[in-house]
């Protein structure tokens, strides 16, 4: 893991926010001494919490193992086609905390900012989106905090996807620590056209020419349509099975 101190630009924001937040006026008083002990103390305390967080991607990606290997072995159908997790970087975190003003604090930041751990799960059809959010949903250690549903509502840009703030306890030695995770279920037309709409957006530093903007929304509408045909294929070729109650 690497450490902030070798971005000096993030370094100096970071002083500078914890000096605001003390109330120190760095032209009056002189203590870089103390504040820089307060960043290293920070960002012990932010490795600990990535190390926390590493256990709850883990602890849930779990789950979706189980899941995926009883229907592969136990039935002739699988709705969990791909599996992927990621977590944020520290200097990623601590840009977002300052763009958004949060306190430097590790309390402050879990509480804020609900996406520094995510996994996201791709599926062949939209009804099987909503069945894995059910049976995850269910399970009595995983606590549901939020639900974005942008396939019934897609972003204006034409994104689509379920997503699920979660908690998930990970069990320590001598504590028991409540890990949000960020879950992203969506279809592999939709998981298609967000790695596309990614790439341009990010080759364009987000400012998409007009033309891009409307190829995108239609091609959104277009992966919108195949999974509608899709789902209605299926529906006629193989209902889907009934284990979950």
């Amino acid at each position: 893991m690497t450490d902030v101190r070798d971005d000096a630009a993030l370094q100096d924001e970071l002083v500078r926010k914890l000096r605001s937040d003390a109330g120190i006026d760095a032209l009056r008083d002189n203590d870089p001494e103390a504040v820089m002990l307060q960043l290293r103390t920070l960002m012990q305390q932010i490795r600990r919490m990535f190390l926390v967080y590493e256990f709850g991607i883990k602890a849930l990606s779990t789950k979706i193992e189980i899941l995926r290997q009883e229907f592969e072995q136990g039935h002739d159908y699988s709705p969990i086609e791909h599996v992927r997790s990621r977590l944020k970087t520290p200097e990623g975190v601590m840009r977002k905390a300052l763009r958004r003003g949060s306190a430097l604090t590790v309390e402050a930041i879990r509480n804020e900012i609900t996406d520094i751990a995510g996994i996201r799960i791709t599926c062949s059809f939209v009804s099987d989106v909503y069945w894995i959010a059910e049976m995850l949903s269910k399970q009595s250690d995983v606590t549901v905090l939020e639900t974005k549903d942008y396939i019934a509502a897609p972003k204006a840009n034409g994104y689509r996807s379920l997503h699920l703030i979660v908690q998930v306890p990970v069990f320590l030695s001598q504590e028991t620590e409540h890990v949000t995770v960020e879950l992203q279920i969506r279809t592999i037309a939709m998981d298609f056209w967000a790695s596309m709409e990614h790439k341009l957006s990010y080759k364009y530093d987000t400012n998409l020419p007009a033309h891009l903007a409307e190829q995108i929304s239609t091609t959104s509408a277009i992966a919108a349509e195949l999974d509608d045909r899709m789902g209605k294929l299926r529906e006629e070729i193989r209902p889907r099975p009934n284990e979950v109650d």
